[in-house]
Parts: structure tokens; C-alpha cells; sequence
């Protein structure tokens, strides 16, 4: 699997640089830092721009692509023990899922689950989490409504994102909690929010449409951090 741009790369070489197979460069490092790469235990190659533009296919790369291991989708069965988890209901965009994976991994969320599309593309995905999603457990589920129902059984309140709900800020909020984020721009569907407890949203300071899924997301999560 090939990644690119330098914060994502530079996040493994950090934290999991056994997950690198081959680090491609496109530019000059600095000595001390080509040698401190050099100890890392992965192979290093020097690649000229032209053949990096081709490797990814004229995206920015930046000087910097790596072929790493696989990332390994979970089964979300697993994630019923956790405490916190966040489901996105038909979201399309990986800017915006590998938004919400920074986002997750930041305020605490335990495990995130994809559902509502047949495949997800990780590549782009790890670019657009900065990494981070070697950090975040991820699965993918295309039947929403079994997820559901496997959570509620297992001691879950479910919050789903709507404008039409109370606000976060009013909301009780559980210590096993699973928030649902629907798609960019129809929201979640008539059905999902009715499996779901409670429907909770942002209050706005102005009349204003609505925000970024990603940028709702992470404010909700932050406003669900459970305290004793």
C-alpha cells in the first residue's frame, strides 16, 4: 500500500516505522536526518520527482512515499466492549472520514465504524488522517441497522446528529455512547434516526445553514467526553 505527503510518512516513521516497507525520497534531507532514517530498519530509495509524480499519479507528494503494511479493518462486533464509539451513517467524502478519524483520535473516541458504502479506499484515507488512523480501531459495515441493534443490546445509548435535536450541551450523555454522523448532505435518514435514543445538535450563535460534517463531528465529540 503507498502513501504519501510528509506528515502521514513522518507519523510512522515515528510511531510505527516497523510498518514501512520502502521510503521512497523525491528530495534532499538534511545528513543528520538522512542517517537517523537510515537506522530506522526499513529500505530507502532516492527516486527522482518525475517517477514520484508518477507514483502518485500527480498528486502532491511532497518528496515523501512510503510502501507500508496493509492496514487491517476490524470486525465492529469487536468494539462492543469499548465505551465510545462513532458511526458514520453514508458519508462519501474520505476528506472529510479522514477529518473525523484526526478528530476521534484526538478527543478520545474508541473505535470508528464505516457504513452505508460497499468499499472504503484506505490509501486516500490514511493521507487525510494524517496517520492517525493506525491509531484509531476502523471497521467497515454496509447494514447499518444490524450495528445498531448488536449496540443497543450490548448496554449502548445511541446519539444521533441532527439540526432538529435538542442541544449537546442539554443532553445527558452516557458512559457507553455511540455517535452517528449521517451523509454530507442529506444527514441521516428517517429510519436510522428512528432506531436511534437520542437526536442531539450544535446550537448555532447566528442563523447559519449548518456546519462541515467533520467540523460538527469533532465538537460533538468533544461535548460527549464522558466525566464521572
Amino acid at each position: 500500500m503507498l502513501i504519501y505527503a510528509k506528515q502521514p510518512i513522518y507519523y510512522l516513521i515515528n510511531n510505527y516505522p516497523q510498518k514501512i516497507k520502502t521510503l521512497y525520497l523525491a528530495k534532499e534531507l538534511e545528513k543528520k536526518e538522512y542517517s537517523r532514517l537510515m537506522k530506522m530498519g526499513f529500505e530507502i530509495k532516492r527516486i527522482p520527482n518525475e517517477a514520484a509524480v508518477k507514483m502518485s499519479k500527480n498528486a502532491n507528494h511532497q518528496g515523501f512515499l512510503a510502501e507500508v503494511q496493509d492496514y487491517e479493518l476490524h470486525n465492529y462486533q469487536t468494539f462492543l466492549d469499548k465505551e465510545f464509539v462513532v458511526v458514520l451513517a453514508g458519508l462519501t467524502d474520505v476528506g472529510n472520514i479522514g477529518a473525523i478519524v484526526r478528530s476521534a483520535y484526538a478527543l478520545g473516541v474508541d473505535a470508528i465504524i464505516v457504513s452505508g458504502i460497499k468499499h472504503l479506499n484506505i490509501e486516500p484515507l490514511l493521507r487525510t488522517s494524517t496517520g492517525a488512523l493506525f491509531d484509531m480501531p476502523l471497521a467497515v459495515e454496509n447494514n447499518i441497522h444490524n450495528l445498531l441493534n448488536d449496540f443497543k443490546m450490548s448496554g449502548f445509548a445511541s446519539y444521533g446528529a441532527d439540526m432538529g435535536g435538542i442541544d449537546i450541551r442539554e443532553a445527558k450523555i452516557a458512559k457507553k455512547r455511540l455517535l452517528v454522523l449521517g451523509n454530507e448532505g442529506e444527514g441521516l435518514t428517517a429510519r436510522v434516526s428512528a432506531k436511534l435514543d437520542n437526536i442531539v445538535s450544535i446550537k448555532m450563535a447566528h442563523d447559519f445553514d449548518s456546519l462541515n460534517v467533520s467540523v460538527a463531528g469533532a465538537i460533538l465529540m468533544d461535548r460527549m467526553r464522558y466525566e464521572q
